[in-house]
């Protein structure tokens, strides 16, 4: 809010002393573009370095893994042992 106040203080201040000063029609034209120019930085880096007017809560459900190691127990016909499988969905 601060940077916007003090933009919009530099453009008043820039528009102030333009329109105070009396000019040809030839430097007329210059002033305001200059004027136009300026004003036009000022306040454009004023709303660039604003923060976002909106920032809510984003939730992102993370995927399961595809595949995983399980330990599995089987019988060889002797005895149990266990073996590590690859389990995917």
């Amino acid at each position: 809010m601060k940077k916007t106040f003090a933009a919009l203080v530099a453009v008043a201040t820039v528009a102030a002393s333009l329109a105070a000063t009396p000019a040809s029609a030839q430097r007329g034209l210059g002033a305001a573009v200059a004027g136009g120019i300026i004003g036009g930085a000022i306040v454009g880096g004023a709303i660039a370095s604003s923060r976002p007017a909106y920032g809510g809560p984003v939730y992102v459900e993370e995927a399961p893994p595809p595949c995983r190691w399980v330990r599995e127990r089987f019988w060889d016909g002797y005895d149990w042992r266990f073996r590590r499988v690859e389990v995917c969905y």
